[in-house]
C-alpha cells in the first residue's frame, strides 16, 4: 500500500463509479422544515453545515422517542426502570465498540463531544509525555495538550509528506519516554482523508502512541480500531446524526486506569470512607466508570448507539457511493465559476469526504454565506472553521487582519481573510446540492438582490 492511502481511503469508490442509482437520502429530522426568504416566500431548508453539526436520523429520533417514557437513573437503581435504563446504557458501550472495531480489552469511555475526549486524555497522559500533533488540526485535537510537551507539526501539502514529517519528528525524541501523536481522519475545512494508517504504523515504530480525532471521518465512512491499528479514537454524536450532547473516546485502558479521575464525584468512586485524621480516602473505579464521574447522558448514549447501527445498517457502500456522487456534483458545479477557489492541501485528486471550503474572488466570505441563507435558504458556514491555522495557511492571510461584510473583503487579484464551508452526509437529498451550486452561480453571476450589514461580527440582512 502506497504512503498516501487509508483504510477509509481504500473504501471509497471512485467519483467516476459513483450513481444516484446508489441509494435515497436517509430519512433526517427537518427534511421539510420551511423557511423565510427576504425576497419574499418561503423554501425548504437545504442544511449544507454537516460538519458542524449533522442533523438527526429520524431512526435515532424515533429510538429515543420510544425509550423516554422509561427513562431512569443508572447503575445503582434498584427500579425496574433504572435497571432497564442501565442495560440500555451498558449495551450502547457494545454498540460502539462493534461500530468501532474494537479490541477486547478497549475501554468505551462516554463524554460531552470531541472535545470532551481529546481534553479527558490529554489529562490522562503519562507525566512528562510528548505530544506530536499536525498545526491543520481542529481546534479540538490542536489544543488540549497544553499540560504536555507539545510539538507542532508543518502542515503537509501531500500524504506522503505528512508521514515522512512525523517520521523526522519522532526519530529526533527521547525514545525511552512515552509520546502520543495526535491526527485527524478527515478535515473538518477540506474534507481531504489523513494516512491514519501510515501514520500509526510510523508512531508505533517509533514507540509512540495515536489518537484518531474521527469526526469529521466516522459519520462518512467505516472505521476500525483494529484495521487502522489506533490506540484511541475520538468522536461526538453530534456529528454523527445523534445531537444529544455526547461523545465517545474509545481505546487502550491502562493510561485511563492509571489517571487520576477526570471528574471527581459519585459514579467514578468505588469506595469513600472517612480517615482518623479527618480527611477522606477514595477507592476508584478502574473501569471506564473512572471517568464517567455524575448522572451520564443516557439519552446522548443511547442515541449514539442508534446511529451507528442504523449508519451499519444502511451500508457504507452505499452511503460513501452516494456522497462521492454529490461530491462530484458540488465540484463540476464550483469548477465552472473562474471565481471560485475550493480550498485543498493534498490537491484536487486526493479522496475526501463532502466537506467542501471555498473563496469567492471579490466577495467577502460572510457576505457570500448570509446571501445564501437570506435569498435561497441554504445553510453553510463561514469564518476559519475552529482551524485558524490551517485556513489561514491555505488562504495565506494575516491573522491580524478583519474584514467587513457590507463590501467585499478583498478586490479581485487580493487574498481572502476567511473562506465558505458547505458540507453534507447521509440525509442530503440531491436537490440541497444542486441548488446550493445554482445559488452560487447566480450570486457571482448577478449579486446580492439585498443590502447586509455587520452586526456584532456577524453579516445579516439590513432591515
Amino acid at each position: 500500500m502506497s504512503a498516501h492511502t487509508t483504510a477509509a481511503a481504500t473504501t471509497a469508490p471512485s467519483v467516476e463509479s459513483a450513481d444516484p442509482a446508489c441509494g435515497a437520502p436517509l430519512p433526517v429530522l427537518g427534511r421539510d422544515v420551511t423557511v423565510p426568504l427576504v425576497t419574499g416566500g418561503e423554501v425548504t431548508y437545504a442544511a449544507l453545515d454537516y460538519a458542524a453539526s449533522a442533523p438527526a436520523l429520524q431512526r435515532v429520533w424515533d429510538d429515543v422517542a420510544a425509550y423516554a417514557p422509561y427513562y431512569g437513573s443508572v447503575h445503582r437503581g434498584a427500579g425496574y426502570l433504572s435497571q432497564l435504563s442501565t442495560d440500555l446504557f451498558e449495551n450502547s458501550r457494545v454498540t460502539v465498540a462493534e461500530f468501532l472495531g474494537c479490541r477486547e480489552d478497549d475501554q468505551i469511555v462516554f463524554t460531552r463531544s470531541t472535545t470532551d475526549s481529546l481534553n479527558l486524555l490529554a489529562a490522562a497522559l503519562p507525566a512528562d509525555c510528548q505530544v506530536f500533533v499536525f498545526e491543520t488540526e481542529h481546534h479540538a485535537s490542536l489544543l488540549p495538550w497544553r499540560d504536555a510537551r507539545v510539538t507542532y507539526l508543518n502542515a503537509p501539502r501531500t500524504p506522503g509528506e505528512a508521514v515522512a514529517t512525523l517520521e523526522r519528528a519522532l526519530a529526533d525524541r527521547d525514545p525511552h519516554g512515552p509520546a502520543l501523536v495526535c491526527v485527524t481522519g478527515a478535515s473538518n475545512v477540506t474534507g481531504e482523508l489523513w494516512p491514519v494508517r501510515e501514520l500509526a504504523a510510523a508512531a508505533h515504530a517509533h514507540g509512540a502512541r495515536i489518537v484518531l480525532d474521527a469526526a469529521q471521518l466516522a459519520p462518512h465512512h467505516p472505521v476500525s480500531v483494529r484495521e487502522l491499528d489506533v490506540d484511541w479514537i475520538a468522536f461526538s454524536g453530534h456529528k454523527l446524526y445523534a445531537p444529544f450532547g455526547s461523545g465517545v473516546l474509545a481505546g487502550r485502558s491502562d493510561w485511563l486506569r492509571a489517571a487520576e479521575p477526570y471528574l471527581a464525584g459519585g459514579g467514578a468512586s468505588r469506595k469513600v470512607a472517612r480517615r482518623a485524621d479527618g480527611g477522606v480516602d477514595v477507592e476508584w473505579h478502574d473501569s471506564a466508570a473512572r471517568h464517567e464521574a455524575g448522572s451520564p447522558n443516557v439519552i446522548g448514549v443511547y442515541s449514539i448507539a442508534s446511529a451507528c447501527k442504523a449508519l451499519t445498517e444502511a451500508g457504507f457502500e452505499n452511503l460513501v457511493a452516494r456522497e462521492q456522487f454529490l461530491i462530484r456534483k458540488v465540484r463540476e458545479g464550483l469548477a465552472e465559476v473562474p471565481e471560485v477557489k475550493v480550498l485543498s492541501l493534498f490537491g484536487d485528486d486526493a479522496p475526501r469526504v463532502g466537506v467542501l471550503s471555498f473563496v469567492v474572488e471579490g466577495w467577502n466570505s460572510s457576505h457570500f454565506a448570509a446571501a445564501l441563507s437570506a435569498e435561497y435558504g441554504i445553510g453553510v458556514r463561514d469564518g476559519l472553521f475552529c482551524a485558524h491555522p490551517l485556513v489561514r495557511t491555505l488562504l495565506g492571510s494575516d491573522p491580524q487582519t478583519q474584514g467587513e461584510c457590507g463590501a467585499p473583503e478583498a478586490a479581485p487579484g487580493e487574498k481572502s481573510l476567511n473562506a465558505i464551508r458547505v458540507s453534507f452526509g447521509a440525509g442530503t437529498p440531491d436537490e440541497h446540492v444542486e441548488r446550493f451550486v445554482s445559488a452560487v452561480k447566480e450570486l457571482v453571476r448577478d449579486g446580492a438582490k439585498w443590502a447586509y450589514r455587520t452586526e456584532e461580527g456577524r453579516c445579516v440582512p439590513a432591515p
